[in-house]
């Protein structure tokens, strides 16, 4: 199926942020999806690393955006005003993707009405997404979450953020996202943030590569565990190459994911 791409800078009270929409062709209305999919990156990351997720998404039939993190400067070079925002507010930029996405579909003319949102991000997008499936926004839809390179830390010595290795990289890396959510805010954030998740009773899949040194060894199970306790149904797949600095890598399991889940 071919698909259309359109551009869009999306702003909320709190950030501004970039974005790109797929859209099948509607030459066949009657196979277009109405499930739509919202999908973004890890930390220092850009929308980039979900462009081939949203791709098959589209191919199948299935509108779908992915779009920049506030503050990431590989996405755009749009600011970050404090941490606090960030932290507070940040996954409700998929209210903003979302409205976007119906926006634009109704301009360009497609009837097809959203009854399922499927939401999808990479490490710190993955927890955005947990955090996102939440919100009272999108209660009236049924949801899937997909999450990719996220785990509970089960290193029991030096953890990978703490090693030489990894702080000579994080010296450059730290530099591509505004100062506020400089890595010394956000690593202890997210490490946080995972074990306090909320996320209740939804369907949620999990992704994440047997070489994913980040993740580690028992942190996707672990997560998976945690997310059981609060009633959600999850289940994870364990890709043997999927390394934590390449999801686009993920898009085939994404999408045989929801082929075998939404029998598409």
């Amino acid at each position: 199926m071919a698909v259309k791409l359109v551009k869009h800078t999306l702003s909320n009270k709190y950030f501004s942020f970039d974005a790109i929409i797929m859209l099948p062709s509607k030459a066949d209305h009657s196979s277009i999806k109405k499930d739509w999919g919202l999908f973004t990156h890890g930390y220092t990351a850009s929308k980039n690393d979900c462009l081939s997720w949203a791709q098959r998404l589209a191919e199948a039939g299935a509108p779908a955006i992915f779009f920049d993190l506030p503050g990431h400067y590989l996405g755009s070079f749009k600011e970050v005003e404090s941490f606090e925002e960030f932290k507070d507010h940040s996954h409700e930029c998929f209210i903003t993707a979302f409205e976007s996405l119906k926006s634009t579909l109704e301009e360009q003319g497609y009837t097809s009405q959203c009854e399922r949102v499927i939401f999808g991000g990479h490490s710190l997008g993955a927890l955005l997404t947990l955090k996102a499936i939440e919100l009272e926004y999108f209660e009236e839809y049924e949801k899937i979450a997909i999450g990719v390179g996220l785990g509970v830390s089960q290193h029991k010595e030096v953890h990978l953020f703490e090693t030489d290795f990894y702080q000579k990289t994080l010296d450059v890396r730290r530099q591509l996202v505004s100062p506020a959510i400089d890595s010394d805010l956000v690593f202890p954030w997210i490490k946080e943030e995972k074990l306090r998740l909320k996320t209740k009773n939804k369907r949620v899949h999990l992704i994440t590569g047997l070489d994913d040194v980040v993740v580690g060894p028992g942190g996707m199970e672990a997560l998976e565990f945690n997310l059981k306790e609060n009633g959600n149904n999850v289940t994870t797949a364990q890709p043997r190459k999927l390394p934590h600095h390449d999801p686009t890598l993920a898009a085939s399991h994404i999408n045989s994911f929801l082929k075998k889940e939404l029998l598409w």
